[in-house]
């Protein structure tokens, strides 16, 4: 019976009613009511599918739109990133979580949600549970914010550029910023999607910045890694999307094969964890991704409105 239950939820998945944070709550579900038929199984396709997933997500990135949205606003989104990175580190340590957990949960809210621990999960060595307590306390905050955030720019009263900035800062995915800044207007949706763009190509130096201090840990112990050889092609898939513009009509296909890819990955991941899991795991770190997205929001709406950050 757990057999065919999991091999339904895993088609469901490939459905156009199925999104990322329902496969996820999907494989959870059966993950903690059922026993998994297939777990090494599991284990070694999601790793495959979600490195493949980051690739062909690159031939959505436009780098001349990066570009442009990044030349303003490079030094800014630089420190923007390391401080979030470090709040989270901080935030990690006192409440007592993994150092990858912590990691990974400050990651996704650095960067681009989702996307970016998918990225950064494999080469940091994060176990099935990090991975999805991280991915789930996104999706959840993401959920959130596409409700609050047009009503909390309505409410303070924010400029059309000013609410598209501050959701491309303090929003994890870009799905959500688009979602959220589309109800605000024209001009918050042009502002939003290009910054959260710019943002999202920093999924490339964090990366290969992570596998660089896990190389030089793994060398101090006598081990090897593997370098994250797919980022490579994820930068070749934004090339080709932004100059080999005879295939754009592949382009789009390729971005929906790997959106469906992540779908398919997190519903594998989810189905791994168990009760016993998620008792190890514990509240903590949901509590520091929600005490990270409040710091970072709070910041970046307090230094939009002063004048200090804009575009």
């Amino acid at each position: 019976m757990s057999r065919l239950l999991f091999l339904l939820g895993l088609i469901f998945t490939l459905t156009p009613w199925a999104s990322p944070p329902a496969a996820l709550a999907l494989g959870l579900l059966f993950g903690l009511t059922q026993t998994h038929p297939f777990p090494q199984q599991a284990r070694k396709y999601a790793k495959t599918l979600l490195q493949a997933a980051v690739v062909g997500l690159g031939f959505g990135m436009n780098l001349h739109e990066v570009v442009r949205a990044g030349r303003s606003g490079f030094i800014y989104t630089a420190l923007g990133i390391a401080f979030t990175l470090s709040v989270g580190a901080g935030l990690g340590r006192w409440l007592g979580v993994t150092g990858r957990g912590a990691y990974l949960i400050s990651v996704g809210t650095a960067i681009c949600g989702g996307s970016a621990i998918a990225a950064v999960g494999p080469v940091a060595g994060a176990s099935d549970e990090e991975m999805s307590v991280a991915l789930g306390t996104v999706f959840m905050l993401n959920a959130v914010g596409l409700l609050v955030f047009p009503l909390a720019g309505v409410w303070l009263g924010l400029p059309s550029e000013q609410f598209g900035l501050w959701a491309a800062l303090a929003i994890h995915d870009t799905s959500s910023v688009v979602g959220a800044t589309a109800k605000y207007g024209g001009a918050a949706l042009a502002v939003g999607t290009t910054v959260k763009l710019a943002r999202a190509l920093w999924i490339v130096p964090l990366t290969l910045a992570t596998a660089f201090l896990k190389t030089q840990d793994a060398q101090r112990r006598g081990t090897q890694i593997q370098w994250p050889w797919f980022i490579l092609f994820f930068c070749i898939a934004a090339m080709l999307n932004t100059y080999a513009t005879g295939g754009a009509g592949l382009y789009p296909h390729l971005v929906w094969l790997a959106r469906n890819c992540l779908t398919a990955t997190l519903y594998l991941i989810g189905s791994g964890i168990t009760l016993a899991t998620l008792r190890r795991v514990g509240a903590r770190p949901l509590l520091q991704g929600v005490l990270l997205w409040i710091i970072v929001a709070a910041a970046s709406l307090a230094l939009i409105r002063a004048g200090w950050i804009g575009i």
